[in-house]
């Protein structure tokens, strides 16, 4: 009993900066090998002869591994904590893709690549979990730096793993980053704690699954924000995805310039996360749902100013616009990420992260596709851009609904 104290005692005396710390290390090494298919996916394409839908298939069999897994690790975080969650979830991920590395057979890799996303997908509602314990202030600002690891993760891949594996070859390359990411579990397990419970507060542990996704049905803003949150998050995955072909295809940018404006976009979208968290909690003294309805309405005026860019258009007319652009919808996920675990009790926030997680996971799935349909069938990516302006007002409806829903709730309670 004397030593549980004196443990416990140690743990309230940590910094939880220290701890933020581990928690974007274990989130940028997640990202470097989880989003290392983009990058390798041409010279994965290329070993295996996939085609190019075969290709855009690797990704989203990430995202859809995300969503089944990420409201069942809520559900485990909220009971177990984040500390061994940190390191079985770089061994899932780590070890999938291994068993990637060794076949050549596309529909093992496919399967691979799912279970390895179900890894990637824990780590949000890990990590949220731990930031809502460690900081009661800043948490805007705190989550956006934890966010901030997953951008920095994808272009660390883009630019380090990329060239070393166009030099070696994909499979050793992506080898040792696995090798390198259950390193670093380990580590985040050894040197991660999570806060102890508050003396005189008991957090009530959810008894079921299914009860526990239904109480989240039930949460009405929580419910909008996932749902708005499927819009934002398509959106940030079809500027990904499309502007490198839009600014080469329809701009007549050359490739190796049309790749920065990705690389630009990427490391916008770092310092977004963590200036609308500071902006939030500053500015806005931690309101959420306001910020998220700002980002999607400069990106809808964003998008409809990209669809009216002619042919010839210069490269640096692209670059103010696409760090804009970065900087707002790939800048929104730790704004979104505080609104859904805030909006219900803290010790549901894990389960809460998760529900709003799987929704928005779907519009990774769906939106890029139908983005590239629609220029398919148009011939013309002006009104792929214009659909996205679309999309983004719906958005701001929904936000705009989840306010006052919060406002009815907070005079009521008052």
């Amino acid at each position: 009993m004397d030593k549980t104290i004196l443990q416990n005692n140690s743990i309230v005396n940590i910094n939880p900066w220290r701890m933020l710390t581990w928690l974007l290390i274990a989130q940028i090494m997640v990202a470097f090998v989880g989003r290392s298919l983009a990058p390798l996916g041409v010279l994965i394409g290329e070993d295996l002869s996939l085609t190019k839908a075969q290709i855009g298939m690797l990704p989203a069999a990430l995202f859809l591994g995300q969503s089944f897994v990420s409201i069942p690790a809520g559900f485990i975080v909220d009971r177990i904590g984040s500390k061994k969650l940190l390191f079985l979830l770089s061994l899932c991920l780590g070890l999938s893709f291994i068993l990637m590395t060794v076949t050549s057979l596309y529909a093992i890799v496919l399967f691979m690549v799912v279970l390895g996303g179900m890894g990637y997908g824990t780590m949000h509602p890990t990590s949220n979990k731990g930031i809502l314990h460690w900081f009661s202030e800043k948490r805007g600002t705190a989550m956006g730096i934890k966010q901030m690891g997953v951008t920095l993760g994808s272009a660390l891949a883009a630019l380090l793993m990329l060239p070393a594996a166009v030099a070696w070859g994909w499979r050793p390359v992506l080898l040792m980053a696995c090798g390198l990411l259950i390193f670093t579990g380990l580590l985040a397990y050894r040197f991660y704690h999570d806060p102890p419970e508050k003396n005189g507060v008991t957090s009530e542990k959810p008894a079921r699954l299914f009860a526990s996704i239904l109480q989240m049905f039930k949460e009405k803003p929580l419910l909008l924000v996932s749902i708005a949150a499927m819009g934002l998050s398509g959106s940030q995955l079809i500027l990904n995805t499309y502007i490198v072909l839009f600014a080469y295809e329809h701009i007549g940018i050359s490739l190796v310039l049309a790749g920065m404006l990705l690389v630009i976009s990427e490391v916008s979208g770092s310092f977004g996360r963590v200036a609308w968290g500071m902006i939030s909690d500053n500015l806005f003294k931690g309101k959420r749902i306001i910020v998220l309805v700002i980002i999607a309405a400069i990106s809808i005026l964003l998008s409809i100013a990209i669809s009216q860019l002619p042919v010839g258009t210069p490269f640096w007319v692209m670059v103010p616009i696409t760090i804009l652009f970065g900087f707002c919808i790939s800048g929104f996920n730790g704004i979104w990420m505080n609104a859904a675990t805030e909006l219900v009790p803290i010790e549901r926030a894990g389960i809460a992260s998760g529900f709003s997680l799987t929704l928005g996971s779907w519009g990774v799935i769906v939106g890029p596709p139908l983005f590239g349909y629609i220029v398919d069938k148009t011939g013309t990516f002006t009104f792929g851009w214009l659909f996205l302006a679309g999309m983004l007002a719906v958005v701001v409806a929904l936000l705009i609904t989840a306010m006052s829903i919060v406002k009815k709730e907070m005079r009521l309670d008052n």
